[in-house]
């Protein structure tokens, strides 16, 4: 099992709105790098939930319900084969893990969506999932 982190606004879909939802397509993804690690997701995959630009924290967990397919989002001027995945809505996390928090951990500090935090989509390691769970709670 692989394990990710996706971002969304709270505004846009908030991890409360997934999980009244229960699944959603991940749709609207227009980064090649993160069109990327959504084609290499497996279903079962892991996936964190984070919430960017007003809480900046990991508030949950979801898993990789569909591989990757067509976007049916895409407008027919858009360049490039963009996909979706189909996720569905994990736990709560007891407690959200903070950026500030994630950027001060030793084995965080570097995660990818830290560095290049325009990704939406980014791969986690095992260790770095391990240190998200148990930091938020689970």
């Amino acid at each position: 099992m692989n394990h990710w982190l996706v971002k969304s606004e709270p505004d846009v879909y908030s991890f409360a709105q997934f999980r009244k939802d229960k699944t959603t397509a991940w749709t609207g993804i227009r980064n090649f790098q993160a069109r990327n690690f959504l084609k290499a997701m497996a279903k079962g995959d892991e996936v964190f939930f984070y919430h960017s630009v007003t809480d900046k924290a990991v508030i949950g967990l979801a898993s990789v319900l569909k591989t990757a397919y067509p976007d049916p989002t895409v407008e027919p001027d858009e360049k490039g084969e963009w996909v979706c995945v189909d996720l569905k809505a994990g736990k709560l996390f007891p407690r959200p893990v903070p950026l500030d928090e994630i950027k001060a951990h030793p084995g965080l500090k570097n995660l990818l969506f830290v560095r290049q935090s325009r990704l939406s989509v980014t791969p986690l390691g095992e260790k770095e999932a391990s240190a998200l769970r148990s930091l938020g709670g689970l």
